[in-house]
């Protein structure tokens, strides 16, 4: 049997790579071990441009990735192409 073939999936959904997990909790024991959320609000308050950073690199990673409307009210998406024609001979 394929081991992909029909009535065998593999993996079970929303099971992660034991690699990943173990470099997860790597980062996080040495983000603890740094100082933990004390040391990282102090950082950001110690430069304006790390408090960019914090907000417009670090933060945005807890934001889930997926974005849903309400069915009653289904989010709309508009596609719209221009063509500019521009007379060089003007």
């Amino acid at each position: 049997m394929a081991r992909f073939a029909k009535g065998n999936p593999g993996k079970q959904k929303g099971s992660g790579c034991k690699v990943t997990r173990s470099a997860k909790e790597a980062i996080a024991l040495a983000a603890e071990g740094l100082g933990g959320t004390d040391r990282l609000i102090a950082w950001v308050k110690e430069d304006a441009l790390n408090e960019r950073v914090f907000w417009g690199n670090i933060y945005p990673k807890l934001l889930p990735l997926q974005v849903s409307g309400d069915p009653q009210n289904p989010l709309s998406v508009v596609h719209k192409i221009e063509r500019l024609i521009i007379d060089t001979k003007a």
